[in-house]
């Protein structure tokens, strides 16, 4: 088992960003096309975070034409270049499953000041 952990601990990042629920943030994440890579920007609310260690994710949410759209992204993954938060949210739940429902005003989540 040491080995195993030896190798997990070398696959984690050292500056994992530091963000909670609730909070909108900015993912760039890198996207490989054949032979070209870039960097697309996923903006959007996170409404839960999973697991720890290696196998840390986290979900943003956001709506994108009238359509709910969900990613989930590995923390500690190389194509996850970084995680800016832009707004810091006010929440009472570690889930935020309930913004799923949720139209227009009523899914916002109120800012931390």
């Amino acid at each position: 088992m040491d080995i195993i952990k030896a190798f997990t601990n070398e696959q984690l990042k050292t500056d994992a960003p530091k963000f909670d629920i609730g909070n909108d943030v900015k993912v760039y994440c890198r996207i490989v096309e054949g032979e070209r890579t870039r960097t697309q920007i996923f903006e959007g609310t996170v409404i839960a975070k999973n697991g720890g260690g290696i196998s840390e994710t986290f979900t943003v949410r956001r709506v994108a034409y009238g359509v709910g759209v969900e990613k989930t992204f590995p923390l500690h993954s190389p194509n996850v270049e970084k995680v800016v938060v832009t707004r810091v949210g006010k929440v009472r739940r570690a889930k935020l499953y309930y913004l799923r429902d949720r139209v227009g005003k009523a899914s916002r989540v109120k800012e931390r000041i």
